[in-house]
């Protein structure tokens, strides 16, 4: 018979939200992976917390928390709020019960704020890739790095000449309000003149010969060749150089000698051919030929490895395509370079986790 659309509410729940959570559901392995890396990091969180004063929200219940934006792409810690109040696997996976009251948005911000002072971001990366089980899955000698351009939140009316301090509230259409409109041609803007109001940190940068310039940072990977994971994760000011010195610097911190680096052609040059080679690296990059002399040569390409790493150096297009579709960073929504980098590593890291239970699960 048909059932009648009763619209009844029971007072009282007498199933536990962790028997709701389907058994094989993927953030139960990535639960454990967190939970054990957090569990690393308790004297960090120590010292950034008084020991007198009311208990604010837990730094593991924030990072989870933020864990879950990336990889559900909330837009905002405001929506991330609501969908905490009514969806019990966001719960579960924070580690609130049914009947916690969820943070005010305001509040989560101000405690997620802090922990840019301690530099959690980049301890809670290193603690997922020191653990034992991921430790086995990364490769010490064959690597890839690669850059792309983060959208800065900010406005191209906001990039203004730096002797002004405030964007023209009317000019030329003579419209009014808070974004008017304005009219930029015959104006020559550069970075060495101009300066965005709204986030001072982004240089306006072009990705390339006949693309529009944006206001934007640069954002750099490293990742191993063996299981593409990501093994550091940087974010620069966005400019000409940027990629290739960052990628020394990557290289110098996480390569040892001996180790093969793979890179596109914008790597292609004398002075990262140079820089590989003094820090005990083989660069295998691919060649460009277009117009110039390719810094490498036979004595490199000639050997299977190199066509293996030209190969294997693609697969880091995968963590970006992810970072920014799914874990929302195509155009951030915060300013200044240090909060954005500070995403862009928490990003990475939601990455990993993501990766890793797949890994596992294929090798057994």
């Amino acid at each position: 018979m048909r059932g009648e659309d009763q619209r009844s509410e029971g007072f009282f729940s007498y199933v536990r939200l962790e028997s709701r959570i389907p058994a094989d559901h993927p953030l139960r392995a990535i639960r454990e992976l967190v939970d054990a890396a957090l569990g690393e990091l308790s004297r960090s969180f120590d010292r950034l917390y008084s020991r007198d004063g009311r208990p604010s929200i837990p730094p593991e219940r924030l990072l989870r928390a933020l864990l879950l934006q990336a990889f559900y792409t909330v837009r905002s810690e405001r929506q991330l709020m609501e969908q905490l109040d009514y969806n019990l696997l966001f719960r579960w996976f924070v580690g609130l019960s049914a009947d916690d009251v969820v943070w005010d948005a305001t509040v989560f911000c101000k405690n997620r704020d802090r922990l840019l002072n301690g530099d959690i971001a980049n301890k809670f990366f290193v603690a997922v890739l020191n653990l034992s089980q991921v430790r086995s899955l990364l490769s010490s000698e064959h690597f890839s790095v690669d850059g792309t351009l983060i959208e800065a939140w900010a406005s191209m009316k906001s990039f203004v000449p730096k002797d002004e301090g405030n964007p023209p509230s009317q000019q030329d259409q003579g419209g009014g309000g808070r974004n008017a409109e304005r009219n930029f041609h015959g104006e020559k803007r550069r970075n060495d003149t101009h300066c965005s109001t709204t986030d001072p940190d982004a240089r306006l940068f072009r990705k390339g010969a006949g693309k529009e310039a944006k206001l934007c940072h640069m954002g750099h990977l490293m990742t191993e060749n063996r299981n593409g994971l990501i093994v550091d994760a940087r974010l620069t000011e966005a400019n000409g150089t940027a990629e290739r010195t960052t990628a020394l610097d990557m290289i110098e911190d996480n390569a040892r000698a001996g180790s093969t680096v793979g890179g596109d052609k914008n790597y292609d040059t004398a002075d990262f051919v140079a820089g590989c080679r003094e820090r005990g690296c083989t660069p295998h990059v691919s060649q460009n030929n277009t117009n110039r002399r390719s810094a490498i040569d036979g004595r490199t390409t000639r050997h299977p490895g190199y066509r293996i790493s030209t190969i294997k150096r693609k697969r880091i297009e995968e963590p970006f395509g992810w970072m920014k579709t799914v874990g929302g960073l195509r155009k951030t929504r915060h300013c200044g370079r240090g909060l954005v980098e500070w995403f862009f590593v928490l990003t990475a890291t939601a990455y990993n986790l993501v990766r890793i239970p797949k890994i596992l699960a294929a090798t057994g």
